[in-house]
């Protein structure tokens, strides 16, 4: 039976990164070595690391004046690492749920944080907007999808100060004017590549404006200096990275898988909107294009066990909500086929058929 992932991450990768990944941990290049063994200072990985930095910088059209490092550590790690770089006095964030939550915990330990907007009030099912944003910011701080809720910026906010964002899951999913940002950072695990590797897009200007002393390991400038290796980086990772990006551009890049993501997203969502079985947990405007979650409707909320396992028995993998807010969710990053969201919604079709009162 074929299996249709829909895990939130890590998650699904292009089949032809995954096939090349695997001939290279039994050989890389044709050397006698596996890619897992060799090692980080060879012009054999410093060609790949500047294969998937160059592919990075077209796809999304990075300026020349933006580094792009692969860390090691996550985006959590980024959570502290933001704050140690840039905040001097006042930061602000916006709350739009658990990683959020978690980036403004760590932010606290540096200097002030104001929390300019939440959407905690309403379960964080929304985008907030139209707040102000104060001009003696250090920095503003946003997460652009929430993975748990489904919400996602679907534009390039316009911000007086330093804009940073957490693009975890939803980069290289639309286009994005990088210009707009200070940095911009995420894990790799969804859109771009396996656990393991974090990137970082950082304007090299707005760094060093701090006055504390950094740890040499959490200041951008060491590893910029270092091109991403100032210790040994995630090597296996960030080869698949490169993969996984050439796929990207084999495809048509940025705007094509803009294109499909939408008629992924369009379909389930559709579904969900017209199944009576079902319902979006998201309000519509900011429905993410990444992480579609849903609900069964009140007069069918006892089966949602027997949804899960009925979903399971059709090959549906990985579409069981989040603890923390239960229901479904269906990741649908950039990798993931519309013929697997059209064999969910067939799914959902197919057990209302069975149940509709």
């Amino acid at each position: 039976m074929k299996k249709h992932n829909f895990n939130a991450g890590p998650s699904i990768l292009p089949r032809v990164a995954i096939e090349n990944a695997a001939k290279a941990i039994l050989d890389f290049e044709g050397i006698g070595l596996s890619l897992l063994e060799i090692s980080h200072r060879t012009k054999d990985f410093e060609a790949v690391n500047d294969e998937a930095e160059a592919l990075f910088r077209e796809l999304l059209h990075i300026p020349d004046n933006y580094k792009v490092l692969f860390l090691g550590g996550g985006a959590s790690t980024q959570f502290f690492e933001v704050p140690y770089n840039f905040l001097e006095k006042k930061a602000g964030y916006v709350n739009t749920g658990v990683w959020a939550k978690k980036a403004i915990k760590e932010a606290k330990l540096f200097g002030e944080v104001e929390v300019l907007a939440s959407s905690e009030d309403k379960n964080f099912t929304y985008i907030p907007k139209g707040y102000a944003i104060p001009s003696d910011l250090d920095y503003l701080h946003i997460t652009s999808n929430n993975t748990i809720y489904g919400t996602e910026y679907h534009t390039d906010i316009d911000s007086p100060v330093p804009l940073i964002a957490d693009m975890s899951s939803d980069i290289l999913s639309r286009p994005v004017d990088v210009s707009k940002y200070a940095m911009i950072y995420g894990g790799a695990q969804k859109n771009i590549g396996p656990a393991g590797v974090t990137f970082v897009i950082v304007r090299e200007d707005a760094l060093g404006k701090v006055s504390r002393p950094l740890p040499s390991m959490v200041d951008y400038r060491n590893h910029i200096a270092s091109k991403s290796m100032f210790n040994t980086p995630p090597v296996f990772a960030i080869y698949v990275v490169k993969e996984t990006l050439k796929w990207l551009k084999s495809i048509g890049g940025v705007p094509e898988i803009q294109k499909r993501n939408k008629a992924k997203a369009d379909l389930l969502y559709a579904e969900i909107d017209r199944n009576p079985l079902f319902v979006g947990t998201a309000v519509k405007e900011d429905r993410s294009l990444m992480n579609v979650c849903f609900v069964m409707s009140e007069p069918y909320a006892d089966l949602a066990p027997e949804f899960l396992e009925f979903a399971k028995g059709k090959g549906m993998v990985g579409i069981k909500g989040h603890r923390l807010v239960g229901g479904f969710r269906a990741s649908i990053y950039n990798a993931l086929p519309i013929e697997s969201v059209q064999a969910l919604v067939d799914c959902m079709r197919e057990f209302e058929k069975i149940h509709a009162k």
